[in-house]
């Protein structure tokens, strides 16, 4: 067996070995967190090279999943406040949070089209960078007294600088030095094991977040997971379903369900009960394993039309 066919036996695995190698050694992920902002910026510029500015279009998609993802986090806010504060807090979060920076590369080894699911993408993040710090500025418990200037801006910072300067440094490429960017374009398959990498250094930084919450939280932690489940079955769910009556199912899914986790820790973290950030921690697992799942069947899907070739 050449090297090519180890590689591709091994790729529809990539991603729970990585899951697995983030729960075993997650001690050790802290030394080397500060390479995850550098490997999806790697991420994302590979997989902008796929794209031509003129296919940046907003359209009927963007629209039903921004609803969705407002509507939900409102709805499900309302229905569990009554019932215990933290898991309601928890629970909106999951369905707040923006689509994640790497959810293009998902997208594009999905199938999907990658310039709906990036143009979803920032119009996700910058409605939640606008409309964040002022639903939580009416419904935080943490006490926290950030402006709301102050706020959008903190998480505009975080995730703008992730989404706009490869797309940026993409067609930059594109005007002034095609031939690198089509040496970036077609290397599609870095992509994916840059966000093996990826993959492992958030699953360890989630584990250790949840390892250090106090043993007598367990039970409200376990409602958090379960409720996060939920949520991240809904979005996929329904973002398939809106996707498919615009044309790309795979692009809706990913753009409602695979979301910023990262970013929706530190939100709960900062304007809300801590605690709660425990479900969008949890939601790393849940999003991943649908993520690897759907690898798998893609790349089973492939594999016979390239033994048929």
């Amino acid at each position: 067996m050449n090297f090519a066919k180890i590689r591709q036996s091994i790729k529809p695995w990539m991603l729970p070995i990585a899951m697995l190698g983030g729960i075993l050694f997650h001690d050790f992920i802290d030394k080397i967190q500060f390479l995850s902002p550098y490997l999806i910026f790697v991420m994302l510029l590979i997989t902008y090279c796929r794209v031509r500015p003129k296919e940046f279009k907003v359209t009927s998609l963007s629209w039903g999943l921004l609803s969705v993802q407002i509507g939900a986090a409102i709805a499900s806010y309302l229905l569990l406040a009554p019932v215990n504060i933290d898991l309601a807090q928890g629970t909106m979060i999951c369905f707040l949070c923006p689509t994640a920076t790497a959810a293009p590369v998902i997208t594009g080894m999905l199938g999907g089209s990658v310039p709906r699911l990036a143009t979803f993408s920032i119009i996700s993040n910058v409605s939640v960078a606008i409309l964040a710090p002022m639903l939580f500025s009416i419904i935080g418990s943490h006490g926290t007294e950030m402006s709301f200037i102050d706020g959008f801006l903190i998480i505009a910072s975080k995730v703008g600088p992730l989404i706009i300067a490869p797309l940026a440094l993409a067609f930059l490429l594109l005007a002034t030095a095609p031939k690198v960017h089509h040496a970036i374009a077609t290397r599609q398959s870095l992509s994916f094991y840059i966000w093996a990498v990826t993959l492992l250094i958030v699953v360890g930084r989630a584990v250790s977040f949840v390892l250090a919450e106090p043993a007598d939280r367990i039970p409200e932690m376990i409602g958090l997971g379960v409720l996060s489940l939920a949520a991240c079955l809904i979005q996929f769910a329904a973002g398939r379903i809106i996707g498919r009556a615009c044309g790309d199912k795979i692009a809706g899914a990913q753009g409602l369900g695979q979301k910023n986790t990262v970013l929706a820790i530190w939100m709960a973290l900062t304007y809300l009960n801590p605690i709660s950030s425990v479900a969008p921690a949890a939601y790393i697992a849940w999003q991943n394993t649908i993520n690897s799942l759907q690898l798998v069947s893609k790349t089973r899907q492939n594999k016979p039309a390239a033994e048929n070739r």
